[in-house]
């Protein structure tokens, strides 16, 4: 009997000292993975046959690891196939679970990135209330997420304007409000949205993401943030105030920048007496039917891509009313910048795109100072010169070959 309860005991403790061993491995992974830089690219397949996903990029700044800088970690399928894997939020939240629509199914999928480099999938879903196709998420002063839905269904079965949903970030919805008006534009479909907590305004875009350019929305609507009644609306003059974009709130905290794919730039002023106006401050150049896309304001730089030119520029708008180019980082002729995001420490732009550029990822270096925009040469494959990740030459973790096309990139935070 003693030599029973010994050999018991004997057997708990090891079983305890294996089990203290495996939690402190866990805890020193954690650790190891919390103190690096990732880079999430929310992708497509382009076999159609395999599944859309998250690629996780390891960018932790050189010379920590230069071995290490710009290689795939991992990847996480997600299900369905064809989902047209397009916006992702622009920064990581706080929380940690990044929202990401898959435009062409409706789908929304929600990331749980809190160990950096091992994703999980954590919610998904589809219509909400009657409103499809989600496309831009941002995050509102209490934590939730404010999710522009493009269209609703109309009791005739048509397809309306959409509007505004608010979400828990686990995707569960709070409230939802309606852009449709019988004034509204027939062509009015809700893009993207600015948040401007200090005068209790939200201003959302109008671009239809499946239309025609013939005559598209030129629609700029103001809402109430506390409560998202729609309080007005305005259209943007001239030829580059058709296809409105992205607003973006000054540090002012009360002014808006509002980028058009028709490459203007608008001044919006007036939002906390609900009597909106818009100026154009600035122009780029379009051609052949391609759109200047995606901005981000650091301090007093407005950075924006512009495919006419094949680049990413930077504006000083320290006075926003004659913003005054800084620099710019031009890629290959055929290429198309689309998308950019900036990491924390506002010193890295990652740079997503088509034409040539659609299997691509690219890194710039920033200088919040200055405003000068470099290209990132360190962050490039093993073994290669050009810099720049590639897509379309990969077996993925999680398993076939498909070309990746990546759309939506954010960084990590610490």
């Amino acid at each position: 009997m003693r030599r029973a309860y010994l050999l018991a005991l004997l057997c708990l403790v090891a079983a305890c000292t294996s089990s203290g061993d495996r939690a402190a491995d866990s805890a020193a992974s954690a650790s190891s993975s919390a103190s690096r830089d990732y880079l999430y690219l929310w992708t497509a397949s382009a076999d159609t046959t395999q599944p859309d996903f998250l690629a996780v990029l390891d960018v932790t700044t050189p010379p920590d690891d230069t071995s290490r800088y710009g290689r795939l970690v991992t990847t996480l399928p997600v299900p369905g196939r064809r989902n047209g894997p397009h916006h992702t939020e622009h920064e990581m939240p706080a929380d940690r679970r990044l929202f990401a629509n898959g435009f062409d199914t409706g789908r929304s999928f929600v990331f749980d990135l809190t160990t950096p480099d091992a994703p999980r999938l954590a919610a998904e879903f589809g219509d909400v209330d009657g409103y499809a196709h989600p496309h831009s998420f941002l995050r509102l002063p209490n934590g939730n997420v404010l999710a522009t839905f493009q269209m609703r269904h109309g009791a005739d079965g048509a397809m309306r304007a959409g509007g505004l949903v608010e979400l828990t970030p686990k995707g569960a919805v709070v409230q939802s409000a309606s852009a449709d008006t019988p004034a509204a534009d027939p062509r009015l479909r809700v893009y993207s949205a600015g948040i401007v907590p200090a005068l209790d305004r939200i201003v959302t875009t109008a671009t239809d993401m499946d239309g025609k350019e013939d005559d598209p929305s030129r629609t700029l609507q103001l809402w109430r943030l506390s409560d998202r009644t729609l309080l007005s609306e305005i259209r943007l003059p001239g030829p580059n105030g058709m296809l409105t974009a992205e607003p973006r709130l000054l540090a002012d905290g009360k002014t808006l920048l509002v980028s058009t794919f028709s490459c203007g730039l608008f001044l919006v002023e007036g939002l906390a007496e609900s009597k909106l106006t818009a100026t154009q401050v600035a122009a780029f150049p379009r051609k052949d039917g391609e759109s200047c896309a995606i901005p981000v304001i650091v301090g007093h730089s407005y950075l924006v891509t512009v495919p006419a030119w094949s680049a990413v520029v930077s504006l000083d708008i320290t006075n926003p009313r004659a913003p005054k180019e800084v620099s710019r980082v031009a890629f290959d002729s055929t290429d198309v910048p689309h998308w950019i995001a900036v990491s924390p420490d506002q010193r890295r732009v990652v740079v997503t795109g088509y034409a040539t550029m659609e299997h691509q990822v690219h890194l710039l270096r920033f200088d919040p100072a200055t405003g000068q925009l470099t290209r990132d040469t360190r962050f490039r494959e093993a073994g290669t010169t050009t810099p720049g990740f590639r897509m379309d030459d990969k077996t993925w973790p999680h398993g076939g070959n498909a070309k990746g096309v990546p759309h939506g990139a954010v960084f990590s935070r610490r």
